[in-house]
């Protein structure tokens, strides 16, 4: 089999309130596809319930939204088709929700990444970058810290594209046109 059909993954990750997500339903609507909204975020409180309605508001009603917390790379398998366009948003609730359910974390993300490469149709995974700020104040966090690094990393590299957004503003990081910096 071709790797032809994961050739067109798109990773976005940035911070907090970067755009990220909004850049990446921009770029799942403007590809005229059927959408799908692959929201891995569970509401366990009422403001996450809130922000999860608000969300499905502002997408509207052209988007068909599965909801699944942990066994995304079996959805993706199946939801993944020429004729449509899947948005992951976002992994790091995804690892979130791995690590809490105590499942294997690194064997859950290297199985989502061995899928990317044979998916039939267009996926774009949203993240956040965690690793910018301040080292966390204790194990928990630090692991997880340390965990997202990792899963963003192996993403980027099964991805064909990569898109930092930083201030809604997206930057291209892979393909790079740039020429390869060497010594």
């Amino acid at each position: 089999m071709s790797k032809q059909p994961g050739r067109r993954s798109t990773f976005v990750f940035g911070g907090a309130r970067s755009g990220k997500s909004r850049f990446a339903e921009k770029l799942a609507m403007d590809s005229g596809l059927e959408k799908v909204y692959l929201a891995t975020g569970a509401a366990f409180d009422t403001e996450m319930a809130d922000r999860i309605k608000a969300h499905k508001v502002q997408r509207g009603n052209s988007w068909i939204t599965i909801e699944e917390q942990l066994d995304i790379a079996n959805l993706l398998s199946t939801e993944c088709r020429k004729d449509r366009v899947v948005l992951v948003d976002c992994l790091t609730l995804w690892l979130s929700n791995l690590t809490f359910a105590e499942k294997d974390v690194a064997a859950e993300c290297g199985n989502l990444c061995s899928v990317i490469g044979s998916l039939q149709g267009p996926c774009i995974f949203v993240s956040n970058e965690v690793g910018m700020g301040i080292v966390p104040e204790n194990r928990l966090s630090r692991s997880f810290r340390d965990a997202q690094g990792r899963l963003n990393q192996d993403i980027a590299q099964a991805c064909s594209q990569v898109v930092f957004v930083g201030a809604g503003l997206p930057l291209l990081l892979k393909p790079n046109p740039q020429m390869e910096i060497t010594l």
